[in-house]
């Protein structure tokens, strides 16, 4: 099946990507910021698919190992874009946050961008130090601080979401190398301690939390939009009420066209549409893996498995929360919902996946499997 695996993700993600614009034409004309333009959010998002395909094409074609060359300039760039966030006019503040920086007309999220640095680092850094992947310092301290003093700048942003999916991944990126699962059992639990301390010192993010556990409680603050989000599913019911048809979108539904698109679906194209999305993302993931499994060298193999695990941890999130699963955390639905930064980023990671297909090893179908095994074994 590996052979064939980034076909088959290819031709998930264009189907998502579709499904994206097509519910993006039909929720974002209610949309506050549509300046009366009903196709608003669509053109926009017309322009920056194009520039994602220009990025994922050119990444596919240029040998993923370079990036363990240029790590270090991403790293550097995207700090200085993440300190540009709090430097106006360049950052801007919006709902509360300083996540973006503006680029002539359009805006940009430098944590986009992390999720890359992110992954280019510990893909760098273990396969540089393979055999002291289980050790305390080399495998444990010094990638988990460097991750840190990554995401500082995004916590400071009060951007929690981002900062725990970057964290997520990069966690699994440490396991799947070598790091002792002791160790990140201890920061995952540190973790969600100091997750805990900040939300019931924030009013915001603890009302949020409340809201989760009684969403019948704050149905009209707090627990607004998952409310309206359960609504929407069970209108939608089996078979929907038809594209174009929904009715939360008509600003009962607060950003209905970005984080709390995946509820949209479920009204107006039904439950067999929400869960082909769902069997999508694990369609990308599984087909990410066995590309990742296949790729000439550890770097490749540590690389895919961050690509992956940043596309599909995000997915997971956004789905629980409109879904009531997990509390309210504003992320986008990779493919899906409108934001230009997050699809160009998530093009770029399918780009490197297809990058470490095309460069895999060089074994061919008539290999003996004894010999293949041997290879895969050793390399692992």
């Amino acid at each position: 099946m590996h052979r064939h695996a980034i076909y088959i993700l290819l031709l998930t993600v264009a189907g998502l990507t579709c499904l994206g614009m097509v519910m993006l034409s039909s929720t974002s004309a209610f949309a506050q910021e549509s300046h009366g333009d009903m196709y608003f959010f669509v053109k926009r998002q017309a322009v920056w698919l194009g520039v994602a395909l220009v990025v994922a094409t050119v990444t596919g074609a240029v040998d993923y190992r370079i990036w363990s060359r240029l790590w270090p300039l991403v790293m550097a760039a995207t700090m200085i874009l993440l300190i540009l966030c709090f430097v106006p006019p360049i950052g801007m503040r919006l709902n509360g946050s300083s996540r973006w920086v503006r680029l002539g007309t359009f805006n940009f999220q430098p944590s986009e961008m992390a999720k890359v640095a992110a992954i280019f680092f510990l893909a760098w850094w273990f396969s540089r130090n393979e055999a002291a992947s289980g050790a305390f310092w080399k495998g444990f301290v010094i990638p988990l601080g460097v991750l840190g003093m990554l995401v500082a700048p995004i916590l400071l942003e009060v951007d929690m979401g981002t900062t725990a999916l970057i964290l997520t991944a990069g966690l699994v990126v440490m396991f799947l190398a070598g790091t002792a699962l002791k160790w990140l059992l201890l920061t995952m639990g540190g973790g969600l301690a100091g997750i805990s301390l900040l939300v019931f010192h924030d009013a915001e993010r603890r009302g949020r939390f409340l809201a989760f556990w009684e969403p019948e409680k704050y149905r009209l603050d707090d627990g607004l939009q998952q409310y309206q989000a359960l609504i929407a599913f069970g209108s939608g019911g089996t078979e929907g009420l038809g594209l174009g048809e929904g009715r939360q979108k008509m600003l009962y539904l607060p950003y209905a066209h970005t984080d709390f698109i995946f509820p949209m679906i479920g009204e107006e194209l039904g439950l067999k549409f929400t869960l082909a999305t769902v069997a999508g993302y694990l369609i990308v993931c599984v087909c990410g893996m066995q590309v990742a499994l296949n790729a000439r060298d550890r770097f490749g193999m540590l690389l895919g498995f961050g690509a992956v695990a940043m596309i599909t941890v995000q997915a997971a999130v956004n789905i629980g929360v409109t879904t009531s699963l997990l509390p309210n955390k504003g992320m986008p639905l990779p493919f899906i919902s409108f934001g230009g930064s997050g699809l160009v980023i998530c093009a770029f990671l399918v780009g490197l996946l297809v990058s470490i297909h095309r460069h895999g090893h060089p074994f061919t179908p008539e290999t003996p499997p004894a010999l293949e095994r041997a290879y895969q074994h050793c390399r692992l």
